[in-house]
């Protein structure tokens, strides 16, 4: 076999990114992906019925819009198009109007009643800056550019969900949409940096409402595989890599896997003290997914909802905390928090006329393989009576599929592990370059290093810089 410059391994967003940005910097790049098609969770698919467009993981991607690597590159001469929604997210309650996060921070603020000036005061600051604040938020721990700015998000930031919303908010409706983007976390709102989680969504969807992908999230690793391999890169597929003897020679090797993954290809090619630190990382609570194929528009209490991207289906901020907190003592809340997308209102190319597709997924103990589905479509009927019965079919993913389908997901883990103090900056272990190990040729690019989970590419980007200067000497680009 050939000799590279670099072979990555993996071709999800961060190894997609990877491989461009040394592409960028005339480098000779292979990227080898075990499954038929690249993309990792970036994968869609008619897995309800024909006609009907779903996403493999998520189809939502705030970040990936806002990502201050994807915009450096020329993503829409090849084909990708994004749609934005007229509110990024809805959060519906019991006998009275849905809680809406629109992008303008008026609006948002004039819909929560006592909580009007408060949210203002809680988010203008940041949304002002909200470029600065992006690019420091999803890059690794450095001295920061604008020290004042992350100071102020960090003394409001490094807090707990619950903490923010008791110093900060006074009404249930403003506390509730707090709730449901901090559920992103997938952490028990109790616990340090869920109030960070909760105000970086909130502040991405007043910079930009969560837009959906044309024609799928498949369409977005397209559009980087095709800008890739005009840069001269090479993929292989159907390449599934089991031990480091399998990869043709090259002078650094890039690892868009699990911190597992890692161990299991590359572990006589690294000491034992680092496979250690890597065997001790934490993936986190997995979750149970379905996707719908539905007759019409789930008919929401306040029909408002259809206007959104998203939607936190949960309740109160309350019953959000006790469902979050229950997944991490090992049980299954009976009224579980969900995040439910409804891509085909944004989308009209996702499903055949006058009917609609959708999902909703639910966090659940790590390796869970308990049918969630009836928890699931109860809590939906809960808040859009008559739900049920416009499901012409669906398809439910539990911990152990997910894995199955995508190594990354350990035990179900979407986000590449969990996201709290420990390991929110130092992953997958505590290295100044948390990219590098201590192989001089072997690198880490996934959304298991920092700023860890998302469709951003950021890891990847950052992941190719470190390899550039200590590899090759050479410079990045600089975003």
């Amino acid at each position: 076999m050939r000799k590279y410059d670099a072979v990555i391994i993996g071709s999800g967003p961060n190894g997609l990114a990877a491989g461009i940005e040394m592409s960028r910097q005339g480098l000779q790049v292979l990227i080898l992906e075990a499954q038929e098609t690249i993309g990792g969770g970036m994968r869609s698919g008619s897995y309800t019925l024909p006609g009907f467009i779903h996403d493999h993981c998520s189809a939502v991607h705030p970040a990936g819009y806002l990502s201050p690597y994807f915009k450096t590159l020329p993503l829409t001469d090849f084909g990708l198009e994004w749609i934005h929604p007229e509110i990024s997210v809805a959060h519906p309650l019991e006998n009275e109007p849905a809680a809406m996060l629109y992008q303008s921070i008026e609006k948002t603020s004039a819909e929560l009643g006592l909580d009007n000036e408060n949210w203002k005061n809680s988010f203008s600051y940041f949304v002002e800056h909200g470029e600065k604040l992006l690019r420091a938020g999803m890059a690794p721990l450095q001295f920061p550019k604008n020290p004042f700015l992350l100071a102020n998000f960090g003394i409001k930031g490094l807090q707990s969900a619950e903490n923010f919303v008791q110093k900060n908010l006074v009404t249930n409706r403003a506390k509730a949409l707090f709730a449901g983007c901090a559920g992103h976390s997938i952490l028990p709102l109790s616990k340090r940096l869920t109030a960070a989680v909760g105000m970086m969504f909130v502040i991405q969807g007043h910079l930009a409402t969560w837009p959906v992908i044309k024609g799928g999230t498949e369409n977005l690793a397209v559009a980087l595989k095709n800008y890739f391999l005009k840069l001269g890169g090479e993929i292989q597929t159907s390449f599934r890599v089991e031990n480091f003897g399998q990869l043709p020679e090259a002078s650094c090797y890039l690892f868009d896997t699990s911190p597992a993954q890692l161990i299991k290809i590359a572990q006589d090619q690294l000491p034992n003290s680092y496979t250690k630190k890597l065997k001790n990382y934490r993936y986190g609570p997995g979750i149970f997914k379905l996707d719908w194929a539905l007759s019409g528009s789930i008919p929401w209490k306040d029909p408002n909802c259809e206007k959104a991207s998203t939607v936190h289906v949960g309740g109160t901020f309350a019953e959000i905390a006790r469902s979050e907190a229950s997944v991490w003592k090992g049980q299954h809340a009976d009224e579980p928090f969900l995040i439910l997308c409804q891509q085909s209102e944004i989308d009209r190319s996702r499903a055949p006329r006058a009917s609609h597709t959708g999902y909703a997924y639910c966090h659940v103990p790590q390796g869970s393989r308990l049918d969630q589905t009836a928890a699931i479509e109860n809590q939906i009927e809960r808040f859009a009576p008559g739900f049920k019965d416009l499901i012409l079919a669906r398809k439910s993913t539990n911990c152990k599929e997910f894995e199955d389908d995508n190594s990354n997901y350990l035990g179900g883990a979407i986000t590449g592990g969990v996201a709290d103090l420990k390991q929110f900056f130092f992953r997958p272990a505590i290295k100044l370059d948390p990219y590098s190990t201590p192989n001089k040729k072997i690198f880490i690019c996934s959304a298991a290093t920092p700023p860890g989970g998302g469709v951003h590419g950021m890891c990847g980007y950052y992941a190719a810089r470190s390899a550039l200067k200590k590899v090759f000497g050479k410079k990045a680009s600089t975003i």
